[in-house]
């Protein structure tokens, strides 16, 4: 398969077929954020993308799962994702999902009656890094946008009958007080878009990242495994759900729970409060397979 660069593709996604329809990230500012730092965004060329899905259907045969790459393949014209879409359901017949990464932004840039285009030709899935509920942080990380704005998008992608998967990530605030806070209006951003699942991940600090920096000088201090875990009961705890897959199944976590809510919310908070209060906490990182 052609590709450029490095590529990238939700956790959940790691057995999908990853087709390349843009290059980079059309935000690419936030601050924890390493990847695509390699890549001048740009959209690839219409028949380079068709070229691979006809390369991808003699090299696998058939795929049942294909993710639409880079940072955000939403920000195309819809048409052409329209054609991408239907080429990809006539080269593979046992195709059941698409899914790609959307931004706010490119959420909002289209409308609602392309969006439902999109799922009647089949997308999905789309998956939005809302990253945190608080105003301060998301002006700190250099988000680029509003609470306001990324619960329009995320409304606006469950209205056109497209699943919905929102990331929220964990220690963001580091150790500061704000956490709390962090943790309360993430839920309260999470209640009010209702998303299908909610992906939590637990900041990274990785090197080449302005994050990183901060880190080095001291202006940011990463959490403890602990600490972690009680933003992410306090941030449960705020969560008001009625029908959202909740995940912490991601390789930056110390825990991995997988539940719904709202069934599942007692059950998350007794085993979250178990482990805090228990001498089971050092043990986490350990566990490469085992759920608690």
């Amino acid at each position: 398969m052609r590709y450029e660069g490095n590529i990238y593709s939700p956790h959940i996604a790691g057995d999908d077929y990853i087709l390349q329809c843009t290059i980079g990230c059309s935000h690419n500012q936030c601050t924890f954020c390493y990847m695509y730092k390699d890549k001048q965004y740009r959209v690839r060329e219409l028949n380079e993308i068709l070229e691979d899905i006809e390369l991808a259907k003699e090299y696998y045969g058939d795929v049942k799962k294909v993710f639409l790459a880079d940072g955000d393949a939403l920000t195309m014209p819809t048409q052409d994702l329209v054609t991408i879409l239907q080429y990809l359901y006539a080269a593979f017949p046992g195709l059941a999902y698409v899914g790609v990464y959307a931004s706010a932004g490119s959420i909002l840039n289209k409308s609602l009656s392309e969006l439902q285009k999109l799922q009647k030709y089949g997308l999905v899935e789309a998956h939005l890094g809302v990253e945190s509920g608080d105003e301060e942080i998301l002006r700190e990380i250099h988000k680029g946008v509003s609470c306001e704005a990324m619960v329009a998008a995320g409304r606006k992608v469950r209205q056109a009958g497209i699943n919905l998967f929102i990331t929220v990530i964990l220690g963001l605030a580091g150790r500061t007080p704000q956490a709390r806070a962090h943790a309360r209006n993430t839920a309260h951003i999470c209640n009010q878009i209702q998303p299908d699942y909610i992906g939590m991940l637990t900041i990274i600090v990785q090197p080449g990242t302005e994050l990183y920096e901060k880190m080095q000088s001291g202006e940011f201090l990463v959490p403890t495994d602990r600490e972690i875990l009680q933003e992410m009961r306090l941030m449960i705890e705020n969560m008001e759900l009625a029908n959202t897959g909740i995940t912490s199944m991601h390789p930056s976590n110390c825990i991995y729970l997988d539940k719904v809510l709202p069934a599942g919310k007692d059950e998350l908070l007794q085993t979250l409060t178990r482990v805090i209060e228990g001498n089971e906490i050092n043990l986490l990182r350990v566990r490469d397979t085992d759920r608690v």
